[in-house]
């Protein structure tokens, strides 16, 4: 009987083993072409997860923007095989950690990556002092069903990239639809209406994407990723992306082509077309390019030929990624980059001239998250710009004004990662009960801080915005709002804080601090964390 039951011991262990190797042998699979959800499925489902497990599992969460679950990862694969780490884990394990808030604890990992000394937040505070300009963003819609980005200048239109069209097919990446190019009319409020497909043969089965259009509308250029796939440095087959071209003639976009200097074997992408069309500016991880992604501009003859791409240079370009460059009608040169120090993952920079120095637009912009695409309208001082900053990309439009030094000493400012702007240091939200606009006891204690800070400071400029859930009407939601923006001004008001130096507004139910744009799906804490006053600094 014993030998009867130590057989089936046996067996056991072996096929648990075997369905392990079976595993691990499916996650390698799915990471090698780039199928980052399945992998970490297959991943997860490792009891005993070795040092290349975590290192793929970690990049797999970290690709798919999972980051609380990738610092999770990297976090124990530096704790068992950090002798034996590659740096580059030590790079994204940094960034994630900026994701979720936890600046301190990428300093430690950005300091030994690079060999320097990094500081967050005397970065932060030295930014503070230098930006140009503040800006005040809104999220354009909530939608967490796709990824949108990517906004264009289309006339009197804009044109973004979107996987809404659930007919295209699932991109394994990120398990959603490839991208198709969308047009849609702007609102005075800077809403999206009238939202449909790019007209014509632009969009195909394949992604498409960062469309940019000359001044008379008459030329397009935009991102198309190749059918053909091709083996990379780690010879595994890739698709990758080039620019394309089209003309408008007799209403129809045609004469859809490749641009000469685009290739099977490299990719192309985001393309910029100067004010005046004699210049395309890109990103390309072409032969030569110092990064991973780098930024290059190309002459646009008068004949419709190409010059040669020229690289950027040092200044602009790093060993990371620089990419979604685009050049303003004042030929301010904006780019998002990961290899410049920020605020975590993309961040927009601006550079203009010879393109020698450049700058972080600051935290009323940038966030942990990926923060690229931006686009502007200088002479407007208004503009577009995605971000992943809530787990999916999602557009948002915002205004700017000159930036004014803070009266506020440095250390009593500090940004809010969720929504990207100043805020008092340790003062935070208040709350309320669903459907009421009272102020509750509890929240009192945080009111009278702003109270003392705002007396501490009589020149400072406080915006009360105050939000609602998704649960009922987008119109009722917006008034409940502006309710509890009222009432959080009243409170200060009336213990002290002259009227004139506040400004309230209600945002509704439109920028939520979490995915629960639903009225239904959420738990009751999840629904509590959006119905909130927040107190952002103006001056």
């Amino acid at each position: 009987m014993k030998k009867l039951y130590s057989s089936i011991l046996i067996i056991l262990i072996s096929f648990s083993g075997f369905a392990q190797n079976s595993e691990i042998k499916k996650g390698d699979r799915y990471f090698a072409s780039r199928a980052y959800m399945d992998a970490a499925d297959a991943y997860e489902k490792v009891n005993d997860k070795d040092q290349e497990v975590l290192q793929n599992l970690g990049d797999a969460y970290f690709y798919t923007n999972q980051l609380v679950n990738a610092t999770d990862v990297y976090k124990l694969l530096f704790l068992r095989h950090e002798a034996t780490v590659a740096a580059e884990y030590k790079f994204r394990y940094a960034h994630a950690l900026m994701g979720i808030d936890k600046a301190n604890e990428a300093d430690t990992y950005f300091t030994e990556y690079y060999g320097k000394d990094f500081n967050f937040e005397k970065f932060r505070k030295e930014l503070d002092t230098t930006v140009s300009h503040v800006y005040t963003t809104q999220q354009v819609m909530n939608n967490a069903a796709s990824a949108d980005f990517g906004i264009a200048y289309y006339g009197d239109k804009v044109v973004f990239a979107s996987t809404r069209n659930q007919e295209r097919p699932i991109y394994p990446w990120d398990k959603r639809p490839a991208l198709d190019l969308y047009t849609a009319d702007v609102s005075d409020d800077k809403t999206l209406s009238g939202i449909v497909l790019f007209p014509g043969d632009i969009n195909t089965d394949s992604h498409e994407s960062s469309a940019t259009f000359s001044q008379d509308g008459m030329t397009m250029y935009f991102d198309r990723t190749n059918e053909k796939r091709v083996k990379d440095s780690s010879d595994v087959k890739v698709a990758h992306i080039r620019i394309y071209r089209a003309k408008m003639v007799d209403g129809n976009w045609t004469n859809i082509e490749a641009l000469p200097f685009t290739s099977d074997d490299y990719s192309t992408e985001h393309p910029s077309l100067s004010p005046d069309g004699t210049k395309l500016y890109f990103a390309s991880d072409m032969p030569g390019s110092k990064g991973s992604f780098d930024i290059y501009v190309v002459d646009v003859n008068a004949d419709e030929t190409f010059g040669t791409p020229q690289n950027l240079g040092a200044a602009v370009n790093t060993d990371k990624r620089e990419q979604f460059p685009f050049i303003s009608d004042e030929n301010v040169l904006y780019f998002s980059s990961n290899g410049h120090q920020g605020f975590g993952n993309m961040d927009v920079f601006k550079t203009e001239g010879d393109f020698s120095e450049i700058t972080n637009l600051g935290t009323s912009v940038n966030s942990g998250s990926d923060d690229f695409a931006f686009v502007i309208k200088e002479g407007d001082d208004e503009g577009w710009f995605a971000s992943n900053r809530r787990g999916t990309d999602n557009l948002y439009n915002f205004t700017r004004k000159d930036y004014t030094p803070p009266v506020v000493e440095i250390d009593d400012r500090e940004t809010n990662l969720e929504t990207g702007r100043q805020q008092l240091r340790g003062v935070g939200n208040i709350y309320f009960d669903f459907d009421k606009s009272t102020i509750k006891k509890e929240s009192e204690v945080t009111l009278d801080k702003v109270v003392d800070i705002m007396k501490k400071y009589p020149t400072l400029e406080i915006e009360i915005g105050s939000h609602a859930d998704a649960r009922g009407s987008d119109k009722y939601n917006m008034a409940l709002s502006e309710r509890r923006a009222a009432a959080t001004l009243e409170y200060l008001v009336e213990h002290g804080i002259e009227r004139e130096r506040l400004t309230s507004k209600g945002y509704g139910e439109s920028m939520p601090l979490n995915d629960c744009t639903q009225p239904t799906g959420c738990s009751v804490v999840e629904y509590a964390k959006n119905r909130r006053s927040e107190f952002t600094i103006m001056n």
